[in-house]
């Protein structure tokens, strides 16, 4: 066998063992995305709203709607352009004297957050003159099997807790009935 036989098979081997290296450390790393919301993430919590009863229970995961999902237009502090649908947002929620987080601002690019506030990533769902309507990618929670109905019945008095990352990404930690 030439020495190039034998070059042009270990190079072939290298270059395969390459691929299935960076295959792998991309799943690592989708992994370890949702893992780093929950280690490096702030806890915020949010109450729910009601939400049509026909959409809350599909299979084994109830849709949550919330207060922070529909903003006062005065809260856009992007004087270059107009909120549209399918625009990124980042929505800047501070704790109420309750401790629930409201929104204090919407801006179009990612803002500094101050002490005490957390920046949550969310998508422009609608936009109206008297309300922006904003999904955070967190509306479906999941549960065990058949406990669906009872959430449904508690969806407005319920309280989220999430975990924020600096990035903007949200994750449920848990659920709480507001009391």
């Amino acid at each position: 066998m030439s020495d190039k036989a034998v070059t042009g098979g270990s190079r072939r081997s290298l270059l395969t063992t390459g691929v299935v290296l960076l295959q792998a450390l991309v799943l690592i790393g989708i992994a370890l995305s949702f893992y780093a919301v929950s280690w490096f993430g702030k806890d915020i919590r949010v109450r729910t709203v009601p939400v049509d009863p026909r959409d809350l229970l599909y299979g084994d995961y109830v849709t949550l709607g919330y207060d922070i999902s529909r903003l006062d237009p005065s809260l856009w502090k992007d004087a270059a352009r107009k909120p549209e649908s399918g625009q990124p947002v980042y929505v800047v929620l501070k704790p109420g004297a309750d401790g629930i987080a409201q929104p204090v601002a919407v801006y179009g690019s990612k803002p500094a957050a101050q002490e005490g506030e957390v920046v949550l990533k969310g998508r422009i769902d609608n936009s109206w003159r008297e309300e922006i309507f904003v999904k955070y990618g967190v509306e479906k929670y999941y549960v065990p099997e058949g406990t669906g109905k009872s959430l449904e019945d508690k969806a407005s008095r319920l309280i989220v807790h999430m975990k924020v990352a600096p990035w903007g990404q949200a994750k449920i930690e848990g659920l709480e009935e507001q009391s």
